[in-house]
């Protein structure tokens, strides 16, 4: 595990006003994540988990607190600079793997390389490369809807790594999914998290969220610390 700190949140609030109430959704977040971290968000549905990951992802500004990602203070940072802090630094995972259903396995990791203006040679050479890494080299021309759910996924981790973040964010990458290809999913995590890859996974499944390294549980937006578990 690395020990340069990616990013501090201290005393993060975050409110959302619906019908002209205020809704306290996160209290008081303080949480570290080091370079080389395998995190689990382990939350109920309504806990504050994907408010914090939209927070974590820059998705999102808090109401107060300090939140510094790369020495950064998210809060000073334009929309701009926003968004190419989330170019650079955070690759996104979602439930469903949100693949463009008209392009093939190869042109869909392609995509956050044609938004950084890397060259078609280049981006053809990078895409084919990081599929072969995620176990799809036999699949790079088929369509989505060709694939299976877990070979999707695998697509989506592909693209999410294709720029080298700093880190993976995944919100529920498995809920998705039987348990065996689940399982294969998390395998694959694993493996990434043990080549230096940041992991963050956000999830409501305690069987999921054992296979990361550390835990923080989150419930009516506080965290507390779960522990730590073997890789």
């Amino acid at each position: 595990m690395g020990s340069e700190i990616f990013f501090r949140m201290r005393g993060i609030d975050k409110d959302y006003y619906l019908a002209g109430e205020s809704v306290h959704v996160l209290k008081k977040i303080d949480l570290d994540l080091e370079e080389g971290d395998y995190l689990s968000v382990l939350g109920p549905s309504g806990s504050g988990k994907s408010t914090l990951m939209n927070l974590i992802g820059c998705l999102d500004t808090p109401t107060a607190g300090e939140y510094i990602l790369r020495g950064r203070e998210v809060e000073d940072l334009d929309e701009e600079e926003l968004a190419e802090l989330r170019n650079r630094e955070i690759g996104f995972i979602f439930q469903n793997s949100q693949l463009l259903p008209r392009l093939n396995a190869r042109k869909n990791v392609e995509l956050p390389l044609i938004y950084s203006g890397v060259r078609p040679r280049e981006r053809k050479e990078r895409a084919e490369a990081m599929l072969e890494r995620v176990g799809l080299k036999d699949r790079m021309d088929h369509l989505p809807s060709q694939l299976s759910g877990g070979q999707q996924q695998r697509v989506a981790v592909a693209r999410a790594l294709i720029c080298n973040p700093g880190i993976l964010l995944a919100d529920e990458p498995t809920g998705a999914l039987d348990q065996k290809t689940g399982a294969q999913i998390m395998e694959l995590f694993q493996e990434l998290n043990e080549e230096k890859h940041t992991v963050i996974m956000i999830t409501h499944d305690l069987n999921i969220a054992k296979h990361a390294r550390r835990v923080v549980h989150i419930i009516d937006g506080v965290i507390t610390e779960g522990g730590m578990h073997d890789a």
